[in-house]
C-alpha cells in the first residue's frame, strides 16, 4: 500500500507561535499537504449519507441536504499530522458532533469512524463530544475539496490528523475500543500530539 503526498514541504516558520506547536512538529506555512492511503473516493452528494449506528436505538441517518440543514459552526483551528507538518489557523464549518449524538443514552464510550474507501479510526467518545469534534464540509469558505476528504471529513483538532478521517460516512458507537485501519497498522490508539502519540508505545 502506498502514501500518497503532494504539496510537502519541510519549512519552519519564523513566526510560528511556540505555544502552539506541538513538540517534533514544524510550521507548514501556507501548504497543506495531501495524505491517503490508496484513491481518493469521490460520492456523488445524490448518493451520499452519514449515518449514527450501534450502541443507539435505531440507527441515525441524513442525507446531505439534511444534513447541510442542520445547525451549522465556523472553526478556526490548528492542525497536526503524524508525519510532523502543523497548520495554524484553519478555517472550517460543519455540524458539531454533539449535535449528531445528542440525546444518545449513555451506553457507549467509544466511536469508529467509517468512511468511503473502507477507512476507519476509532476514539473514545470523549475526544468528540464537549465542542472538540465536528462533521465539516467547507474549509477556508469554499465547499471542501475530495483530496482533503470531501464532501465531508471528520475534524478532530486536538488528536493527530489521521483522526479526523476523510470521507466520512458515519459513526459506529460501541462499548468497546475497536482499531481502525492505522491503528491495526502501529500507530497509537489515540493520537495526543503534546505527548507525541505517534505510534503504539509512545
Amino acid at each position: 500500500m502506498s502514501l500518497i503526498s503532494r504539496g510537502f514541504g519541510h519549512r519552519a516558520s519564523a513566526a510560528t507561535p511556540a505555544d502552539r506547536l506541538p513538540p517534533g512538529q514544524y510550521d507548514v506555512g501556507d501548504a497543506f499537504p495531501v495524505l491517503s492511503a490508496g484513491p481518493t473516493p469521490r460520492t456523488p452528494l445524490a448518493e451520499w449519507d452519514l449515518t449514527v449506528q450501534g450502541e443507539v436505538d435505531g440507527v441515525r441517518r441524513w442525507t446531505w441536504d439534511e444534513f447541510r440543514a442542520l445547525p451549522r459552526e465556523s472553526v478556526s483551528v490548528d492542525i497536526h499530522c503524524v508525519t510532523k507538518w502543523s497548520k495554524f489557523g484553519t478555517r472550517w464549518e460543519g455540524v458539531a458532533v454533539d449535535t449528531l449524538l445528542a440525546d444518545l443514552p449513555p451506553a457507549a464510550a467509544f466511536v469508529l469512524a467509517f468512511c468511503d474507501g473502507g477507512y476507519t479510526t476509532n476514539l473514545p467518545l470523549a475526544d468528540v463530544t464537549g465542542g472538540r469534534a465536528w462533521v465539516v464540509d467547507t474549509y477556508e469558505g469554499e465547499p471542501l475539496p475530495p483530496e482533503h476528504g470531501g464532501p465531508a471529513r471528520l475534524l478532530v483538532p486536538h488528536l493527530y490528523f489521521w483522526k479526523s478521517a476523510k470521507w466520512l460516512r458515519g459513526f459506529a458507537l460501541s462499548r468497546v475500543d475497536e482499531p481502525g485501519f492505522w491503528e491495526t497498522f502501529g500507530y497509537h490508539d489515540r493520537g495526543d500530539p503534546w505527548l507525541e502519540q505517534r505510534y503504539s508505545g509512545d
